[in-house]
């Protein structure tokens, strides 16, 4: 709830004197900071002390999605970022996230150490662009979200053959409980 919290006053310390205050930048910065750190303990406690629930589970990516599609869309509409990177990301999201739902009844997509590792970058990289970066970090920043898009696509692509093979074997599994075999 805090994540989904965040993203309201994100938007406005993102567009605030202009957008481009280093100072208001900062501020936004540690807000989506926070935003991102508490994802890396809210699922850990919950796990932890056996508080998993199902609100959980729906809010949780959802925030996810809303924090990092707010600094994206922010971003690009601050010209800093290209639309096309807001695009291929949120495009990506926003798939596996259907494809998810598509294929839940056969099976569950567990999250891969690519995703892991995609989402760990994509912070990352548009934290780097939240902060007033120049010369050597702000060149960084680029090659961290070249990074960040290469792993977006590609773990994207891996989630869509995941999804298809696990579709394919629950159809299989149906059509055979359907002629009784057993």
């Amino acid at each position: 709830m805090v994540r989904l919290l965040l993203v309201p006053g994100f938007v406005l310390l993102m567009f605030a004197d202009g957008g481009h205050d280093p100072a208001w930048r900062s501020v936004a910065w540690a807000a989506f900071t926070v935003a991102m750190i508490t994802d890396l303990f809210d699922g850990e406690l919950a796990r932890r002390h056996n508080l998993v629930t199902d609100f959980g589970k729906i809010a949780d990516p959802i925030a996810d999605k809303a924090i990092m599609g707010a600094a994206l869309i922010c971003l690009s509409a601050l010209s800093d970022l290209p639309w096309w990177v807001t695009v291929v990301i949120l495009v990506r999201e926003l798939g596996i996230t259907v494809l998810r739902f598509w294929v839940i009844r056969h099976g569950v997509i567990p999250a891969s150490r690519g995703g892991k590792a995609k989402t760990l970058t994509q912070g990352v990289a548009v934290g780097m662009y939240i902060l007033a970066l120049t010369g050597p970090l702000a060149t960084l920043r680029w090659w961290v979200m070249a990074v960040a898009v290469v792993l977006t696509v590609a773990t994207g692509l891996d989630y869509v053959r995941q999804a298809v093979v696990l579709r394919r074997a629950g159809l299989a599994r149906e059509a055979d409980g359907g002629r009784g075999a057993g």
